[in-house]
């Protein structure tokens, strides 16, 4: 059995979330220190989406949406933009769907990742 690429509805929502927070700037109130914030974790969640994709076996890829997905959702008071209500909002749910649907494919990348395993 071989891993089927590109198929995973959880990692085609991970790249949708991290393309709209990457985009989320041009419709919501940021500063310098939020725009960057939702810039860069708008990358790497759509990096990581990507990563999914192509190795459906990679379990790891899922557990780093997750941490991506809790570090973008406190960002907001680490970084000090929770007085933001756009951008704050913005990391807020992008950070919890981030997290569920990384959670949400772990056992499917498990599988995968078994049955590779198996194969060798």
């Amino acid at each position: 059995m071989t891993a089927r690429s590109w198929h995973r509805w959880q990692d085609w929502a991970a790249l949708v979330i991290g393309v709209l927070t990457l985009l989320s700037p041009i419709v919501v109130s940021t500063d310098a220190t939020a725009l960057w914030t939702l810039i860069v974790f708008g990358v790497l969640i759509a990096a990581t989406a990507l990563w999914s994709l192509a190795q459906p076996g990679s379990v790891a890829s899922e557990y780093v949406h997750a941490v991506l997905g809790v570090l973008l959702f406190i960002s907001p008071w680490v970084l000090g933009y929770s007085d933001l209500g756009g951008a704050s909002w913005t990391s807020w749910v992008a950070g919890v769907l981030t997290v569920a649907v990384g959670l949400a494919a772990l056992p499917a990348a498990n599988a995968e990742h078994r049955g590779l395993a198996g194969q060798h």
